[in-house]
């Protein structure tokens, strides 16, 4: 229908990418599949089983906002920038930074601020590949 990838519909499509992706993980022995009892139903939950693989998954984001930092969206690598979005996203981009010392944590919160404030329409005008990942971040900003 044309709705799958649609970044305006996104939400709609969460549920669905976020169980092919618990799946895939699951399959790669970074997931493992439990069932937990939460009161009134069972639901299927997905903790880690491969801790150092969060943990490089964690240094790679800290590093990439402070020791490789470049002040243009256009310059960093498309899949730390995926990678943030998703992170902001998920709700997820404080417990990345968690870990840090305080002076630390503030730059690294200051600058990712900074990058997931840009103007999305105008990003994804400036190209280099990245005009998804902008549209990603426009459909959620708007939810």
């Amino acid at each position: 229908s044309g709705e799958t990838w649609n970044p305006f519909k996104l939400q709609y499509q969460l549920r669905n990418v976020r169980e092919r992706l618990a799946k895939a993980l699951v399959e790669k022995g970074i997931l493992t599949t439990e069932k937990q009892n939460f009161l009134l139903f069972d639901m299927t939950t997905h903790p880690v089983s491969n801790a150092s693989e969060k943990q490089r998954l964690l240094k790679k984001l800290q590093e990439s906002v402070l020791e490789r930092w470049v002040n243009e969206p256009q310059r960093m690598e498309r899949r730390t920038l995926a990678l943030l979005v998703l992170a902001h996203a998920s709700d997820v981009l404080e417990n990345v930074f968690a870990s840090l010392a305080d002076d630390k944590y503030d730059v690294a919160m200051n600058r990712t601020k900074d990058l997931l404030d840009m103007d999305p329409e105008v990003e994804a005008a400036k190209g280099r590949g990245t005009e998804m990942i902008w549209a990603v971040l426009a459909a959620f900003n708007k939810s």
